[in-house]
């Protein structure tokens, strides 16, 4: 499956794990992965980074069945507020940039109706096995999968992730 994914030229790839050692457990995992994966998106559209698109371009997002109702506050406080932090060697700070490419609230679907859905549900797995390889992975060699994707991956999500991984 990861193979043929590789094939399609058209899409694009965009992974963020979060490493939980040494966050406190107030650390919101949820919001923190999806408000990254959202900035990602955004700034792939913005910069026209995706396979065949341009640049300001607008885009819809599609999820599995998750928590719909906090993704879609979560999309439009980022709308009006969305702060990003300034590199470090500019004084630090940050700055309000609202996302402004995100043209519909997120719609969630149950991946047994979804192919494409599917299809992103095999992606991460293969990311988590990346990470945290289980023993049938570990014995089948199979740890280093993800990067049949490179292809396809979005290399530009990340700055020093090899293979574009957003890690926070």
């Amino acid at each position: 499956m990861l193979d043929e994914l590789a094939q399609l030229r058209y899409i694009s790839v965009t992974n963020v794990v979060v490493n939980k050692v040494g966050k406190p457990l107030t650390y919101d995992v949820f919001s923190n992965a999806w408000q990254a994966l959202f900035q990602r998106f955004e700034n792939t559209l913005k910069n026209g980074n995706f396979p065949g698109a341009y640049r300001n371009d607008f885009g819809m997002i599609f999820t599995d069945a998750t928590d719909g109702r906090k993704l879609v506050r979560l999309v439009r406080r980022m709308s009006a507020v969305n702060f990003i932090p300034n590199q470090a060697w500019t004084g630090g700070g940050s700055r309000n940039i609202p996302i402004l490419r995100v043209i519909e609230d997120p719609h969630s679907k149950d991946s047994k109706d979804s192919y494409f859905i599917q299809a992103c549900d095999v992606s991460a797995y293969f990311l988590t096995q990346h990470f945290r390889p289980n023993g049938y992975i570990r014995r089948a060699s199979a740890q280093h999968y993800l990067a049949r994707l490179r292809p396809v991956l979005n290399l530009r999500a990340s700055g020093t992730n090899p293979l574009g991984i957003v890690v926070l």
